[in-house]
């Protein structure tokens, strides 16, 4: 085998063989996730007739002993649309949640 061939070969089989590797990579799920997954959760509790059309992190406030993830979450029932501020403050130490605040938009 000449030594350009030998390079191809090598730098194709590189090339496949880290491509395969990266198809397989699971994306890590954000931080937020489990708490976002109590918000739908709470929403569907709240609301069991709606549908959930939309749904948006909106950013985590830290305090002293403990840490606020905050969502608004779209709702649909019965033809009207409505947005729904679920806030989940727990302690980041252990994650035991400390309270769920749920508020109805207007907007």
């Amino acid at each position: 085998m000449n030594i350009k061939l030998r390079r191809m070969f090598i730098i194709v089989t590189v090339l496949l063989l880290s491509s395969s590797q990266l198809s397989y990579a699971q994306p890590d799920a954000p931080p937020y996730a489990k708490w976002g997954q109590l918000a739908v959760k709470t929403a569907k509790e709240k609301y069991p007739q709606a549908d959930i059309v939309d749904y948006l992190h909106i950013g985590r406030e830290n305090k002293d002993h403990s840490s606020i993830e905050k969502f608004k979450l779209w709702l649909r029932e019965g033809g009207k649309e409505f947005g729904l501020f679920i806030e989940i403050e727990f302690n980041p130490k252990n994650d035991k949640v400390i309270r769920i605040s749920v508020k109805k938009s207007s907007t």
